[in-house]
C-alpha cells in the first residue's frame, strides 16, 4: 500500500509543496514543530535512509540542502535550521528540516498550530526563495 507521501507525490491528497524535482519534493508539515518545518521525501518509495542506494541518498541530502537554504532566506530570524531523519511514523524516507531558535524546537512531541492562510503564505515565501537559489 503506498505511504501517505506517495499520496502526496501522486497528487492524491493535497500538500503545501515547496519544491520539487524529478526525484524529489518538498512540503510544509501540517503538524509543525515550528513555523516553516518542513518534509523533503525522494519519490522513490525506500522504507529506511540507509537503505537508499547512495547516489539516492546523496542526491536526497543535495535537495535538503538547496531547500534549507531557501528555509534561511525565509527565516531570517532563525539561528539554524535543524535537520532530523527519524522515521518511525511513516514507512517512507523524509528529512525534517526546521527553523530553530533552541534546542526545544526539536521535540517532536511539541506542535505549532498554522492557519491556513498562513501555510499558503509560507509555502509561497519558501517556493520563491527555493526558486531563487
Amino acid at each position: 500500500m503506498a505511504s501517505i507521501f506517495t499520496k502526496i507525490i501522486n497528487r492524491d491528497i493535497p500538500a503545501y509543496i515547496i519544491a520539487e524535482d524529478d526525484r524529489h519534493i518538498a512540503f510544509l508539515d501540517i503538524f509543525p514543530n515550528t513555523k516553516g518545518h518542513a518534509l523533503v521525501v525522494p519519490k522513490k518509495e525506500t522504507d529506511k535512509l540507509f537503505d537508499l542506494p547512495e547516489s539516492d541518498y546523496m542526491a536526497l541530502m543535495q535537495f535538503a540542502r538547496k531547500v534549507a537554504q531557501a528555509q534561511k532566506k525565509v527565516f531570517t530570524d532563525a539561528k539554524r535550521i535543524g535537520m532530523a531523519v527519524i522515521g518511525l511514523e511513516v514507512p517512507h524516507v523524509h528529512v525534517h528540516l526546521i527553523p530553530l531558535n533552541q534546542m526545544s524546537d526539536m521535540d517532536f512531541r511539541k506542535k505549532t498550530e498554522l492557519t491556513e492562510a498562513e501555510f499558503k503564505t509560507l509555502q509561497k515565501q519558501l517556493q520563491q526563495a527555493f526558486n531563487n537559489l
